[in-house]
C-alpha cells in the first residue's frame, strides 16, 4: 500500500484517486488509454507471433521445435501465475503493468536487434519467450484487476468485451496480414515493431490514474497471502463451480479446436484454404459478439440466462459444425458459435471483478488464469493421440457434445446462478456466502 500525500485539489495530479470520481460512462479517459495502449500492443504480439512462427520454420526447418516453443511461453504464464496475483495485489498497480511493458518491450527490441544484426540464436527466443510469458502472467490480472476502478459497475460487462475487441481484432488484423508483412518487411523488423508497441502502451499507461489498492487487512506473509485467495475462491460456492467450470470446458473445447485444422486439411473439398475462411468467420463472430455486448447492458438479472443460452448454442453450434460438409452451413454454424463465445468470455471476468473485493482480484484473477488454462497442454496432446484411433468428425463433435453436456447441470445451480446475478447496487458481496 502507497501512502498519498498529493494535493487532491490539483487536477493535474496523475495520482488522484479515480474511486471517488469515476465518471459515469465507460468511454473516460483511463478506460480509453488503457484500451488505445493495449490495441497497439496486441497488434504488435500478433505479429510477432507470425514472423517468429515463419522465422523458425525458415532457419529450421521444425514444426516440433515452434510447437515447442508455444509451450514455453505458456507454461510459465501458467505455473507463475498464482504467486503473480499476490504480487499485483500487494504493488502499485499501475506502476508493475508499466514495468511488465518496458521489460518485454527492451527484451523484444534485443531481439529484434540481434536478428538484423545476424546475431540472434535459437535460445535467445527462447529465453524472451519465458521472460514474455512471465511478463504476462503478471500484466493481465494487473488490468484484470483495474478495470473496475476506472470503470461504472455497470458498465463492466461492457469494459471486458470492448478489452476482449482489441484481442479478437487484432488477431482479424495481423492473422490475414501477419503472411504478407512477413514478406514485405521481414521477421527482424516485425520483432522491433512488437518491441516498440510494449514502449508505446508503457508510455501510456504512464498518463492513466488507477487508484491504489486499499485493504481492510494487516500485511501478512506472501505465502499467508496466496492462501487467502484461495480461500476465497473456495468460500463461495457459485465462485468456484465458476473456475471449475472454465477449466473443464476448456478442456473439452481446446480437443475440439485443436482438431479443426488436421479435419480441414485431410477432408476432400475443404482444406487449408477453406480453413483460414473458417477461422476468419469464427474469429469475425467473436469480435461481433464482444461488439455487442460491448454496446448493449446485460442487467444483472439476466447474466446468467445469456451465460448459459450462449454456452448452449456455442457448444451445440461447433459439435454440427463437425458434421457437416456443406461449407456454407459451416460458416454459418461457425458465426454464430463466435458470438456465442464472446457472450460467455465477457460474463465470466466481469462477474469476478463486481464480486470480488479490490484488494483479492489480483489473485483470484491469476488462479482463474492458472485453473482455466491449465489443462489445455493436456488437452493438446489428448487430441492427437485420439485421433489416431477416433475418426476426426466424431471426435471433434463428440468432445463440443461434452462441453454441451457440461452446462446442462449449472442449469440447476442456485449457487452459480445468484453469483452470475450478482448486483453490486443491492447486494454484499457477503450475501454470496455459503451459496
Amino acid at each position: 500500500m502507497n501512502s498519498d500525500m498529493s494535493d487532491p485539489s490539483d487536477p493535474s495530479d496523475p495520482s488522484d484517486s479515480v474511486a471517488s470520481c469515476a465518471l459515469p460512462r465507460l468511454w473516460n479517459r483511463d478506460f480509453l488509454l488503457l484500451w488505445q495502449g493495449q490495441l497497439v500492443s496486441a497488434l504488435g504480439d500478433t505479429v510477432y507471433a507470425i514472423a517468429l512462427g515463419f522465422w523458425i520454420l525458415a532457419k529450421t526447418g521444425s514444426t516440433a521445435l515452434m510447437g515447442t516453443l508455444m509451450a514455453v511461453s505458456t507454461l510459465p504464464r501458467i505455473v507463475a501465475a498464482p504467486f503473480a496475483g499476490v504480487l499485483v495485489d500487494r504493488s502499485e498497480r499501475k506502476w508493475l503493468l508499466v514495468l511488465m511493458d518496458i521489460i518485454r518491450g527492451v527484451v523484444v527490441v534485443a531481439v529484434g536487434v540481434a536478428a538484423f544484426t545476424g546475431f540472434i540464436q535459437i535460445w535467445m527466443v527462447f529465453v524472451a519467450g519465458i521472460i514474455i510469458g512471465l511478463g504476462g502472467a503478471l500484466f493481465n490480472p494487473g488490468v484484470s484487476s483495474a478495470v473496475p476502478d476506472i470503470v461504472p459497475k455497470d458498465k463492466l460487462v461492457q469494459a471486458n468485451s470492448a478489452y476482449s475487441l482489441i484481442y479478437t481484432g487484432s488477431g482479424i488484423v495481423g492473422n490475414s496480414a501477419g503472411g504478407f508483412l512477413y514478406q514485405l518487411l521481414g521477421a527482424p523488423l516485425m520483432f522491433l515493431v512488437n518491441g516498440i508497441s510494449y514502449l508505446v502502451s508503457a508510455v501510456t499507461l504512464l498518463f492513466i490514474r488507477i487508484p491504489p489498492v486499499v485493504s481492510q487487512r494487516e500485511r501478512q506473509h506472501f505465502m499467508a497471502d496466496l492462501k487467502d485467495g484461495m480461500a476465497l475462491v473456495w468460500k463461495f460456492a457459485g465462485l468456484r463451480l465458476l473456475f471449475l467450470t472454465a477449466s473443464v470446458l476448456n478442456f473439452f473445447a481446446v480437443i475440439g479446436i485443436t482438431l479443426l485444422l488436421p479435419l480441414f486439411q485431410k477432408t476432400e473439398g475443404l482444406g487449408p484454404g477453406r480453413y483460414g475462411i473458417a477461422m476468419a468467420v469464427l474469429t469475425g463472430g467473436m469480435f461481433a459478439g464482444f461488439l455487442l455486448t460491448s454496446i448493449v447492458r446485460i442487467v444483472p438479472g439476466a447474466r446468467f440466462r445469456a451465460f448459459m443460452l450462449g454456452g448452449f448454442v456455442m457448444s451445440l453450434g461447433l459439435a454440427v459444425f463437425a458434421l457437416t460438409d456443406v461449407f456454407p452451413l459451416m460458416l454459418g454454424l461457425v458465426l454464430v458459435a463466435g458470438v456465442a463465445n464472446a457472450v460467455v468470455n465477457s460474463l465470466i471476468p466481469a462477474t469476478v471483478q463486481m464480486a470480488v473485493p479490490q484488494d483479492m482480484r489480483g489473485k483470484v484473477f491469476s488462479l482463474l488464469g492458472a485453473i482455466s488454462g491449465g489443462l489445455t497442454p493436456i488437452a493438446m496432446a489428448l487430441a492427437g493421440v485420439l485421433a489416431e484411433v477416433i475418426p476426426l468428425r466424431p471426435l471433434i463433435s463428440g468432445s463440443f457434445v461434452l462441453t454441451f453436456l457440461c452446462f446442462v447441470p449449472l442449469l440447476f445451480s442456485p449457487a452459480l446462478r445468484k453469483f452470475l446475478n450478482f448486483d453490486p447496487e443491492r447486494e454484499t458481496i457477503e450475501s454470496l456466502a455459503g451459496q
